[in-house]
């Protein structure tokens, strides 16, 4: 039995599957950045702290999945590969191509996560809870990732827009399949 509020019961379960594919998206983003740059870059450091942050938002997710009985997105096979070549293929890139990923995401985490606040209200505080905690850290994870030099990467307003574009589609692709 589901323990999700009536008010909120689908919405909120599209909710939850949509953070946890984005959530494990994350972190198969920083494990390709990780495997291509290693620990060579100054930025690995900070790569790996921003993925042990998404690692937990994954868990708290995979939990409250198995808690409210939601089903995860069935995509979620496509979003391990996707996100892993997103990762490596940007680190590839460089450093600063690996942070402007960062941003580009984060711009549209933030954006995600601020529409379910708005929308949750007081509805749901548990889930209102972390999404307002894991927000604050993807800003975190922006604002690291712009101060280390995203906008000076080969063809960032392209390479930001491509990324942005994709985020909104993954959203939407998860919220329902």
């Amino acid at each position: 039995m589901s323990d999700i509020p009536a008010k909120n019961g689908p919405r909120a379960a599209s909710m939850i599957r949509v953070d946890q594919a984005g959530e494990y998206g994350a972190t198969r983003i920083y494990a390709g950045q990780l495997a291509v740059m290693g620990n060579r870059h100054p930025m690995a450091r900070e790569i790996a702290h921003m993925a042990e942050q998404e690692e937990r938002h994954r868990k708290f997710f995979d939990e409250m999945i198995a808690r409210r009985g939601v089903r995860p997105t069935a995509l979620q096979p496509f979003w391990k590969a996707a996100g892993f070549a997103l990762g490596a293929a940007t680190a590839a890139m460089g450093p600063r191509a690996a942070m402007a990923c960062t941003a580009a995401v984060e711009t549209e985490i933030d954006r995600h996560y601020q529409e379910q606040l708005a929308e949750l209200g007081d509805s749901d505080p548990e889930l209102s809870a972390a999404v307002a905690e894991f927000r604050a850290e993807e800003l975190e994870h922006k604002e690291a990732a712009l101060a280390a030099g995203a906008e000076n990467a080969p063809g960032y307003p392209l390479l930001s827009f491509a990324i942005r574009a994709g985020c909104r589609a993954a959203i939407a692709l998860s919220k329902r399949i």
